[in-house]
This record gives C-alpha cells, sequence and structure tokens, in this order.
C-alpha cells in the first residue's frame, strides 16, 4: 500500500509542476536589476547592448531588439526563433539576434541567464525592457514590443 502512496505523491507533484511550467514559461517579466542601483533618477536596468560586446554586430533595432538565448539540442530554441524572426520581419525598426549560450558563457552569467531558450527585449538604447523564459507566442512578444 505504501508504493501506491507514493506514486499518487509523484504523480500530483509532476501535475503540479507541469501546470506552474504551463503557466510560467513564455511569459514576458521585469528585468534583471543591476545590484545596488536603489536611487529612483538612477537607470538600474543593465545596458544590455554593452555587455554583449562583439557578439552585437552594428547598433540596437530603431525601436527594439529582440535578444534570444538558445543552445543546439535545444527543440523550443527553434521555435521560438521562428517567432522572433517574423516578428522582427514585420515590424519596423525591431531587430533579432541569437546567441549561442555554450559559446558563451560569461554573457549568460553577467545577464542572469538560467535557461533557454531566454528572450530579452531591449529598448532602443539596449536596455533590457523585459525577459521572458521559455517559448512566448507571437501575440506574447508584439504586446511586450508594444510596451517600449
Amino acid at each position: 500500500m505504501t508504493g501506491v502512496w507514493i506514486a499518487v505523491a509523484a504523480v500530483a507533484v509532476a501535475l503540479a509542476f507541469g501546470i506552474y511550467r504551463a503557466a510560467t514559461d513564455g511569459r514576458f517579466r521585469g528585468t534583471h536589476k543591476v545590484a545596488g542601483a536603489d536611487s529612483p533618477e538612477h537607470d538600474d536596468r543593465l545596458d544590455v547592448w554593452a555587455a554583449l560586446g562583439e557578439v552585437a554586430v552594428g547598433e540596437p533595432g530603431d525601436r527594439g531588439t529582440l535578444l534570444q538565448f538558445s543552445s543546439a539540442f535545444c527543440a523550443p530554441c527553434r521555435v521560438t526563433r521562428r517567432i522572433l524572426e517574423d516578428v522582427a520581419a514585420s515590424a519596423p525598426g525591431v531587430r533579432h539576434l541569437d546567441v549561442d549560450a555554450e559559446h558563451h558563457l560569461e554573457l549568460v552569467r553577467t545577464l542572469g541567464v538560467t535557461r533557454t531558450p531566454t528572450t530579452i527585449i531591449l529598448d532602443r538604447s539596449g536596455r533590457e525592457a523585459g525577459r521572458a523564459v521559455g517559448a512566448p507566442t507571437k501575440d506574447q512578444v508584439i504586446a511586450a514590443l508594444a510596451a517600449l
């Protein structure tokens, strides 16, 4: 009888975790804050474009930049890449930049990327305006860009 209760508990935990992931994946939330910047007049959003260094060729998009962190083995990364490329192609002034997380580990640590895919929306100055962990929908990306 103990085995049955363990199985039921395992299924309940797995179900709860699955519901949590379904509810939170791909949702755009706040930004990665710079530690110690508590002043209201100080823009404490991380200057991501400066942190990108040689990874980012050129300038950020006139309206914004969709920065995606992905890895070769990540299936949701391919879906996210297609969505972000479609949005960047249809929205004037929006640029898409895909960064391989495996080859840029120092950048991943600096920006606080914990899993792939992670999408960071940058404003026209290259500062982080929002981020989503997991595969966002096209509507979520468009809504996040509209908030810029």
